[in-house]
């Protein structure tokens, strides 16, 4: 079964470039950030890698943990790591696990026959600290990521995850927020000192209340 926005992400033990992962106790209180790429040794893969060392200072920032993921085993990660390392210009700073008996593949649907009976697609889970997959993103094999967007969904996540707000379309950190419409206006004057504005009874907007 599809794993879907809620459930608790599936645990496990598996070898990676930076020794044995157990998942759940590697999140620790930290909010992560789980990605496959197809095999390694692959032109998209190879610049999608390399962007995302460059990036993860600010997942650092916003404590995120990164982990990646192939169906490849562990001595061809470290090989591969020096192609990405030499045409990126980015030396890997986060974990690669090997999955050639595809064990974590298979938990989190990472595997689309149709797509491919053999690798898996461009899954991106984000997992919060309570273990929860609060996003998932798939791309076919053909398609590098956006991890820019990636950063920026983390960024409306742990904001409305601690404040009664959601993010209007293209919403980038910084901008103003849109009041959760189940708070009536009297608990919004509380909740939202610098005030909001309300374009309708059910769209009212106030400055990001984190900044």
């Amino acid at each position: 079964m599809a794993i879907q926005l809620g459930d608790i992400a599936p645990d496990f033990t598996q070898e990676s470039t930076q020794g044995p992962i157990k998942f759940h106790d590697w999140i620790g209180n930290s909010w992560c950030v789980l990605f496959s790429h197809p095999k390694n040794f692959t032109p998209v893969c190879t610049t999608e890698l390399g962007y995302l060392a460059k990036l993860k200072p600010e997942f650092d920032k916003r404590n995120v943990k990164v982990v990646g993921l192939s169906v490849d085993a562990v001595k061809d990660h470290h090989a591969w790591m020096k192609d990405i390392e030499e045409t990126q210009g980015a030396a890997l700073n986060y974990p690669l696990l090997a999955d050639a008996d595809k064990k974590v593949s298979n938990l989190y649907g990472m595997i689309h026959p149709n797509a491919s009976d053999t690798f898996t697609v461009r899954s991106v889970f984000v997992i919060g600290p309570d273990k929860k997959v609060k996003l998932t993103i798939t791309y076919p094999p053909s398609t590098g990521r956006n991890f820019d967007e990636v950063l920026r969904v983390i960024d409306s996540l742990q904001l409305t995850a601690n404040y009664k707000v959601a993010t209007p379309v293209n919403w980038t950190n910084g901008q103003d927020c849109i009041v959760l419409p189940s708070v009536p206006n009297d608990e919004a004057k509380r909740l939202f000192p610098k005030g909001f504005t309300e374009v309708k009874p059910y769209l009212r907007t106030t400055p990001q209340p984190n900044r």
